[in-house]
């Protein structure tokens, strides 16, 4: 598997750089998501979240009884994760990712939609072999047709539904793969048309 950046140095620094005002934002739009997720899991279930900011899902997960390991590539977020939740946040960046049939599931809600584009399949690969047989993997990116930047100058690869779901079948086989569409206000305070991808691993 190549080894790529899988990270826009740009980006990755505003997060680091803005991690209090960004951790302080409260987030309730995913909720139906996250509870539909879990819904799909065994009881005790081991999940890896990526990018798992301030910790508010994580917090949900942890409350239902699941063994979550929570990271973020921001060191400055993984700190601020840590403190709320009075456990280690580590700090992980998506290309460091190597295990291999770890995981019942892996949450990655608004993060793998900074991947650039070319380095995707990459990511998506390294997830697909982290999760178990029959895993579970959920992730949400911004919907457009070609990559740039917000107005906060991050880098986003604004993916199309058939672009994810031709990368997702070059990272590995799944049994099934689902797209749903919705919108969100982002922290710039912009309305987004989102897409919310759930798919799982073959057995």
């Amino acid at each position: 598997m190549t080894r790529g950046a899988a990270v826009d140095e740009e980006t990755l620094q505003f997060y680091r750089g803005n991690a209090e005002a960004y951790a302080k934002r409260t987030f309730t739009s995913r909720q139906a998501r996250l509870m539909a997720f879990l819904a799909q899991l065994p009881p005790a279930a081991c999940i890896l979240e990526l990018g798992c900011g301030a910790g508010g899902d994580t917090v949900e997960m942890l409350a239902r009884g699941f063994e979550v390991r929570a990271t973020d590539g921001s060191r400055e977020m993984a700190d601020i994760a840590s403190k709320h939740l009075g456990r280690t946040v580590e700090t992980l960046l998506f290309h460091d990712l190597d295990e291999v049939e770890t995981y019942d599931a892996v949450w990655a809600n608004a993060c793998l939609l900074h991947v650039p584009r070319p380095e995707l399949a990459d990511v998506l690969a390294r997830i697909w072999r982290a999760l178990k047989a029959e895993g579970v993997f959920y992730a949400s990116y911004k919907e457009g047709e070609a990559d740039g930047r917000d107005t906060l100058n991050r880098y986003y690869n604004y993916p199309s539904p058939d672009w994810l779901r031709a990368t997702y079948a070059d990272a590995g086989k799944w049994n099934s793969l689902s797209i749903e569409t919705g919108e969100v206000i982002g922290f710039d305070d912009k309305m987004a048309s989102m897409l919310f991808v759930v798919a799982q691993k073959s057995g």
